[in-house]
């Protein structure tokens, strides 16, 4: 008996190391994108006495790729929704349960695409039709904060 509680309590250890090991690592981040992804959704129109919804923390998949213009992608309509990304994918990283995140990044510049099942989603541009174009500066990190607001109405 004592021999079993002694394995698990090792076992135990064991893991409780290895999850404060990769806290550390995140922490040590000091080059690439940090940031959070947050959830618009409902009525958001301004209304007599009525105090907004704060948007919520997002759990889902951050997608990082090469610079994408809207020429490299299949869309559905006009909206923010594509469904193939015909740039290389550099990296991803997946949200905590309040959106927050960070990634290591080169040096460079990068499209940021949120996950939505099958599609991708992102509702940023820039004057060249650059969708989400993100600059990662050597030595720093870059702060994004993107938002999901296809269930939103104004």
């Amino acid at each position: 008996m004592k021999q079993i509680l002694f394995v698990l309590f090792l076992i135990s250890m064991l893991l409780y190391a290895c999850s404060s090991v990769k806290k550390a690592n995140l922490s040590l981040v000091k080059q690439g994108i940090t940031g959070s992804v947050t959830l618009i959704s409902g009525n958001q129109m301004p209304m007599k006495g009525r105090v907004p919804d704060l948007p919520k923390g997002l759990k889902t998949t951050v997608l990082i790729y090469e610079p994408t213009q809207l020429s490299q992608v299949q869309r559905v309509g006009t909206s923010p929704v594509y469904t193939a990304i015909a740039t290389k994918r550099v990296a991803s990283v997946e949200t905590d349960s309040t959106g927050n995140f960070t990634i290591y990044l080169p040096a460079g510049k990068y499209s940021v695409f949120i996950s939505q099942g099958a599609a991708f989603y992102a509702n940023l541009f820039d004057t060249e039709n650059y969708i989400a174009l993100v600059t990662v500066e050597a030595n720093k990190l870059t702060s994004l904060h993107l938002s999901v607001n296809s269930t939103a109405s104004y």
